[in-house]
């Protein structure tokens, strides 16, 4: 950038210069010799990121990939033992009444991608009833997972939402029987030794391409009835709630931050 500005000022009308009305050129000419002005003083080569493969379509290189289609072995029923949801057609659809699941393993600060479907039969359902689940994020802190096209429920309950504390920011939800997506970032709460909390969770969501929270605080956990509030914990497995719908999942993939 700096030699291309000296050539044009070269090429420019000596007159103007004559006229004082190119009085920074100098800078210019003298900047190679001032070493305060040397641009390779503010260049970082080390250390060097890790390079990421992103195929199209795919989980990043190095995700941990939690469901692809087939293999339900990173998960486990809510209270232990095999996954009772059943598996067809490369998604991972809920059993009513069969309760949810989790995780083996523990998770702290990640990114995360789910993809969800919500019922194509919407006859009879209507707000908290149509398509409903959720994703816990360390089993404590929900997002929402609903039916909200042309479903009138309460705005922190719909999908997008931090359920019953943060209402999205737009609804982007597709239409029942197609599917949708989550992109999410999320920073664990901070607890001291002696337990008191440090700094709360944070959530930073996509809603099929579209940001529907954007850093938001959380105030503690989820709770259906009361205020939410923390208690101490540390890492702990992502949760997805059964409850009396068939979502389907699909695609699920994590990296650690």
């Amino acid at each position: 950038m700096g030699d291309r500005l000296m050539d044009r000022t070269r090429r420019i009308n000596p007159l103007l210069m004559a006229a004082g009305m190119l009085a920074a050129a100098p800078v210019f000419a003298h900047a190679g010799s001032d070493p305060a002005r040397d641009p390779a003083k503010t260049e970082v080569w080390t250390p060097v990121p890790a390079s990421v493969a992103t195929p199209e379509g795919g989980a990043p290189s190095d995700a941990i990939v939690l469901f692809d289609g087939k293999d339900v072995s990173a998960w486990e029923a809510e209270q232990g033992g095999r996954v009772p949801w059943s598996v067809a057609d490369g998604a991972l659809t809920v059993v009513p009444g069969s309760k949810g699941i989790r995780t083996r393993q523990s998770f702290c600060d990640i990114q995360l991608h789910v993809e969800w479907r919500t019922p194509v039969v919407t006859a009879g359902f209507e707000g908290q009833d149509r398509g409903n689940s959720g994703i816990f994020l360390q089993e404590r802190y929900e997002l929402q997972v609903l039916d909200s096209d042309n479903n009138p429920t309460y705005a922190n309950g719909q999908a997008g939402s931090i359920y019953k504390q943060a209402m999205p920011l737009v609804n982007a939800s597709r239409a029942p029987g197609q599917w949708q997506a989550y992109d999410i970032v999320w920073k664990a709460p901070r607890f001291a030794k002696g337990g008191g909390l440090i700094s709360p969770a944070r959530i930073t969501v996509l809603h099929n391409g579209v940001l529907v929270q954007d850093d938001t605080v959380l105030a503690g956990k989820t709770e259906y009835i009361g205020a939410p509030s923390y208690a101490p914990h540390g890492c702990a497995p992502l949760y997805l709630q059964e409850h009396d719908a068939k979502v389907s999942y699909r695609n699920i993939w994590v990296r650690e931050l």
